[in-house]
């Protein structure tokens, strides 16, 4: 039946053929047109499926609260419009020389310094209850736009929650146990959207994209709202986790220490999750241990050594350090309490690979030695 069924379409092809066209011709048209269709079909599918999920998020809201005010109306929709209008002067942002990265306050743009995981919006009780839908352009044409929806919708959560922390209205948080889908879905959409930006990042960085950094930030250092996302989330915050470590290992431009930079702020706040604190400090110990075995091995045969990575392995090792500092200073202890199957593998040999690499590569030791203070220093006291 399948041989007799392509035996007639070939020949409704070649009879229906326009003059002036071969068969083959007229059948790569026809594919093609079947392909635009089928193409079309995908993309409706798409809108339905972020409309869908638009509403899940709205219903979600009202479950938890079904009315809420917000002092500062400044929504993700509102960030992107502003963007197109007034955009944001170069003058204001680091410019990217491929080294300078002294200007700490350039990537404070990108909402990710101590001093963003303070700020907070206050809310004015004397306004009037406004139900809030989420607007969503379905048609997006950037990567902006395309995070237009979960950055809003996570946006509204954190702004209940802390009307509801300030006792101003009463909100029912387990709501997101019993929907696991929705917070899953915009969590990753989220962070998809913020590996595609540091994939390529383009500065200066736009108001919308600090915004989206900023809620990513808020929402894991909730105690409240962390607790709830991450046990649906862990896997996705973990797999965003390996994909910024690669993006720093593997990024060879030349104009690259800003990005870098960036990338390395966003992984040290993660790193202040308690719960995402131990995958994290895991993935970066893999990474330099690794890289440490392949420097040395390198340097008893005398061979070449990848210089780029040589060079972003540095920070890592800043990242490292900053996390192991934080959990020291939590527990207010004389070393990490992290005691994870990698720190064993790590401190395995290290002195020795520190002693034959000393020479060569001081800073690069120092760093190793550095780590294994924080990760062990009550024991070599």
């Amino acid at each position: 039946y399948l041989k007799i069924s392509k035996l007639a379409l070939a020949f409704a092809i070649i009879h229906s053929k326009p003059p002036g066209k071969s068969s083959k011709e007229y059948t790569e048209h026809l594919a093609k047109i079947v392909c635009e269709q089928d193409f079309g079909w995908k993309w409706k599918v798409e809108v339905l499926e972020a409309e869908v999920l638009r509403l899940r998020q709205e219903l979600l809201l009202n479950r938890i609260c079904p009315r809420f005010c917000l002092e500062n109306n400044t929504s993700a929709e509102t960030l992107l419009d502003q963007e197109c209008i007034n955009p944001m002067n170069s003058s204001s942002q680091l410019e990217d020389s491929g080294c300078d990265v002294s200007n700490d306050s350039a990537f404070d743009s990108l909402g990710i310094s101590s001093d963003f995981l303070q700020s907070e919006h206050n809310v004015n009780t004397s306004k009037g209850w406004l139900e809030r839908v989420l607007p969503l352009n379905l048609c997006h044409t950037s990567k902006e736009e395309s995070l237009t929806a979960p950055v809003q919708f996570l946006q509204h959560l954190l702004e209940i929650r802390k009307l509801s922390e300030g006792g101003v209205l009463q909100a029912d948080f387990s709501e997101l146990e019993n929907d696991s889908f929705t917070i899953c879905n915009s969590v990753a959409q989220l962070l998809d959207g913020l590996t595609v930006f540091y994939n390529s990042p383009k500065f200066p960085v736009s108001n919308f994209l600090t915004e989206a950094v900023r809620v990513l930030t808020s929402l894991i250092t909730d105690t409240k709202l962390s607790n709830h996302v991450l046990k649906k989330c862990f896997k996705k915050m973990e797999e965003f986790e390996k994909n910024l470590i690669q993006i720093i290992l593997r990024n060879s431009s030349v104009n690259r220490f800003q990005a870098l930079h960036s990338v390395s702020q966003t992984l040290v706040l993660l790193g202040r999750n308690k719960i995402l604190r131990n995958s994290l400090t895991s993935l970066l110990l893999s990474e330099v241990h690794k890289f440490a075995e392949q420097l040395l091995e390198a340097h008893q045969v005398q061979s070449m050594y990848n210089i780029t990575q040589y060079e972003n392995i540095f920070p890592l090792c800043l990242i490292l350090e900053q996390i192991l500092q934080t959990e020291r200073e939590e527990s207010n202890v004389s070393s990490s309490h992290y005691d994870g199957e990698e720190k064993i593998k790590f401190l395995k040999n290290l002195d020795q690979i520190i002693l034959h690499l000393s020479d060569e590569f001081p800073l690069f030791s120092l760093y190793l030695w550095r780590v294994s203070v924080l990760l062990n220093s009550a024991q070599m006291q």
